[in-house]
């Protein structure tokens, strides 16, 4: 070994490894993080903060009405709209599959449609450009039946491709074993093919569902009375009443106590996807 190479190694050694680098590295970042934590909370006007946002008095005059009307209307457009959005996404995907090209034309042409458009204007859409179109024409279920079309038609364009992906994700040798023991092509998709789609793309169409309950605010374009109120045209009504924002972080909270949950319930299933393919 030369001189010069017994003279690197000990600058070498003296150095820090990836390791260590890495562990420096991820130490300041917390440092930085911290500090900002520290410098945020000394800065901030919590007294203030508090009286706007924090009145116990008022978030107790939301109860039990926040979980029996709003809460449970939130559920209930949330729900419908996942049904409608579910059977109408079933049609659309087995429409972009078929070897018709006209069915596969104009499926492609309602996803593009309605993934493109904000929800905001479907709702507006559902709300006020059919009743002129259709003059006298009402919507089984009134504002219910609305809001269920509405978050039905923009979840459909969304399901769609996740249940022709799933659909796809079956192998194909599934379909032909079911042809040789004598199912017919329907029977074979509704009997075989459908339901293990449908274990594929089951994390997925939950996350749609947390998409859809958040959504289902925009029901206030809608024009609802007081006993059709979801959670945040409550918050707002309260809040505008009170002069007061704690009825809006009451509503937030409520509809985290879903959401997360919810979240939950997809991280686990695609933890078991993951490990059912390994």
């Amino acid at each position: 070994m030369s001189d010069a190479t017994k003279q690197d190694v000990p600058l070498r050694r003296k150095g820090l490894s990836r390791t260590q680098k890495r562990r420096l590295s991820r130490g300041i970042q917390y440092a930085v993080f911290v500090a900002a934590l520290i410098v945020f909370a000394a800065s901030a006007d919590w007294d203030r903060l508090q009286n706007q946002f924090a009145q116990a008095d008022i978030a107790e005059q939301m109860f039990p009405d926040v979980i029996t009307l709003a809460l449970k209307n939130t559920v209930l457009y949330t729900v419908s709209g996942f049904a409608v959005g579910l059977a109408l996404g079933m049609v659309i995907a087995l429409m972009r599959l078929s070897s018709v090209g006209p069915y596969r034309w104009l499926a492609g042409i309602y996803i593009e449609i309605f993934r493109g458009l904000p929800a905001l204007l479907i709702f507006i859409f559902i709300g006020v450009a059919v009743p002129l179109a259709f003059p006298g024409t009402e919507i089984i279920g009134g504002t219910y039946g609305k809001v269920a079309l509405a978050l039905g038609l923009v979840a459909a364009a969304y399901m769609a491709e996740t249940i022709r992906a799933g659909i796809q994700a079956v192998p194909k040798g599934q379909l032909e074993a079911a042809r040789s023991l004598g199912f017919s092509p329907a029977r074979a998709m509704i009997s075989i093919i459908i339901p293990q789609a449908f274990r594929i793309i089951l994390p997925p169409l939950t996350n749609e569902l947390v998409l859809l309950f958040k959504d289902s605010s925009l029901v206030l374009f809608l024009g609802v009375t007081l006993e059709e109120r979801e959670l945040s045209k409550y918050g707002r009504d309260l809040a505008s009443t009170t002069a007061n924002s704690t009825p809006i972080l009451v509503a937030g909270l409520c509809y985290l106590l879903v959401t997360i949950p919810l979240g939950f319930v997809v991280r686990r299933m695609e933890a078991k996807a993951q490990e059912a393919v390994k």
